[in-house]
């Protein structure tokens, strides 16, 4: 049987990992991918597919994809394309902005995977969903809205793959970078990390063609592991390196990477492992000590060009009471672990929230909806 794979979005994500990963299985006839911006349409189709740059450790690497079909599904003679394409698809990748994206547009994405899902009650398919939402893929089958269809499933993922795309010529030109497609302003750059983890399949002798994903049956304590542990260090980071002055992330000196190190494995490690013993070999001391070693080694590869200006926008929802920092410093007082190197992020953080939102000054957003006790044990590890 011919197999199928189809994509939404053309960012970094559905390009250096989804569609990026079917093109290497060499298990896929089609590769398909739905994109909204017309001179990427545009590009992508004159030549039948895009070239990849990659950030090993040892540098950059470039790859092309090829044999790339791709549509706007905002143009009609596309939308009938893709839908036909959506229904013989036995796998499909969405890698929007956020779950938001599901339901905006005209078509939007529910409303394309509903027309193709209601063709044909035949094909098993598999959706991944790739936004950073914990229930992207329970909030897409709501707004697809065809229930107890036993043949489809919606998956969530753990994606701990950091990627962006480059749209400035000079930046490109400097990096080193390989365009998108000869004389495109915008460039992939992703690393090879590809150790993606993804809900268990329960669909009946249904086979994967993307091979390299890690099937979990729960995901929940591996999401947290990433939030808690990879992007909360990583805006620890980033907060304490742009006090330093430094550009990049691969900037920051050693002092700074050891201090880092030391907070996701004592602090946010420890919590994790505490509430998570016995789950999974990641959830024991060694276990973890091998997820922080990877890690800080790939947060600092200087290839990656990773911005700290990147890494710390957005510092409201940053410091959301369930996000990276704050979110954080509550698991670690839950398990009984003082996360005072977390609190030195959270201030830096928030010296950078207020010198770019004044009007924000003396406020402390997060304790909206935190009880008292935990309010005063935050506010008793920050020194501002």
């Amino acid at each position: 049987m011919k197999r199928t794979f189809a994509g939404f979005g053309f960012g970094a994500i559905q390009s250096g990992l989804f569609l990026y990963e079917a093109f290497r299985s060499g298990n896929f006839d089609r590769l398909v991918v739905a994109e909204v911006v017309p001179e990427v349409v545009e590009a992508v189709r004159r030549t039948g597919g895009y070239t990849l740059n990659i950030a090993a450790s040892g540098g950059i690497e470039q790859r092309r994809i090829t044999g790339v079909e791709i549509y706007n599904p905002s143009v009609e003679a596309d939308r009938i394309a893709l839908i036909a394409a959506l229904a013989e698809a036995q796998e499909i990748a969405t890698a929007l902005p956020s779950v938001d994206f599901f339901s905006r547009g005209s078509p939007s994405v529910a409303v394309l995977l509903r027309e193709a899902f209601s063709r044909q009650q035949e094909i098993p398919v598999v959706i991944y969903t790739g936004e950073n939402n914990n229930h992207a893929a329970e909030i897409l089958e709501a707004a697809v809205g065809l229930g107890g269809q036993r043949r489809i499933q919606f998956l969530n993922t753990v994606i701990g793959k950091m990627s962006g795309v480059a749209t400035d010529p000079q930046q490109i030109a400097r990096d080193r970078l390989a365009p998108m497609t000869p004389g495109s302003n915008r460039a992939f750059l992703v690393e090879e990390f590809n150790r993606i983890l993804i809900s268990k399949i329960t669909l009946p002798g249904f086979c994967r063609g993307i091979e390299v994903f890690e099937e979990k049956p729960d995901l929940l304590p591996f999401e947290e592991a990433k939030l808690y542990g990879h992007n909360a260090t990583h805006a620890l980071l980033g907060y304490l390196a742009n006090e330093r002055g430094c550009t990049f992330m691969s900037d920051a000196p050693a002092d700074l990477a050891e201090f880092a190190r030391t907070a996701f494995l004592e602090e946010s490690g420890a919590a994790l492992i505490k509430k998570y013993a016995g789950l999974d070999p990641l959830f024991t001391p060694d276990g973890f000590k091998g997820y922080v070693d990877n890690l800080m080694e790939r947060m600092l590869n200087p290839y990656l060009r990773d911005h700290v200006e990147r890494v710390i926008r957005d510092p409201v929802r940053k410091l959301g009471r369930d996000d990276r920092l704050i979110g954080t410093m509550r698991l670690c007082l839950s398990q009984g672990v003082t996360p005072e190197k977390y609190a030195r992020g959270v201030c830096a953080a928030v010296r950078f929230l207020w010198k770019g939102q004044p009007e924000l000054s003396g406020r402390f957003l997060w304790e909206d909806g935190l009880s008292r006790e935990e309010s005063k044990q935050i506010r008793s590890l920050i020194e501002m």
